[in-house]
């Protein structure tokens, strides 16, 4: 199986932003911002999500606004940010986006995004 991954210069700012506005999906993007490839059963472990069957739209989300490249690796797939991309395309936003993330996760007053 391959999945189709919008090219470099068909990634739209409305997508991105879509894609990034959901809080799971900001939190994987955020821990795939660690760099390098990592497998989905690592992440949703990692985020504390326990079906995988409820990530299967958010990882389309994410892969077809450009965010990731999701790649078949034996019986797993593995997830990699767009960041080189991204940056490309739209200078600061992943940053300025990710810096926000940080800032608003930081407030103990708030409740987690994840357990929204």
């Amino acid at each position: 199986m391959s999945f189709r991954h919008p090219d470099r210069d068909q990634i739209r700012i409305e997508s991105v932003l879509s894609a990034l506005g959901n809080p799971l999906r900001l939190a994987v993007v955020r821990v795939l911002d660690a760099g390098g490839e990592h497998n989905c059963g690592g992440v949703l472990n990692l985020l504390g999500v326990t079906s995988k069957s409820t990530m299967t739209h958010h990882w389309r989300v994410l892969r077809d606004s450009g965010v990731i490249w999701q790649q078949p690796s034996g019986r797993e797939n593995l997830l990699t940010l767009r960041r080189d991309d991204l940056d490309a395309r739209y200078p600061g936003l992943l940053d300025a986006i990710l810096a926000g993330a940080v800032r608003d996760g930081s407030d103990a007053d708030e409740p987690s995004p994840l357990n929204a």
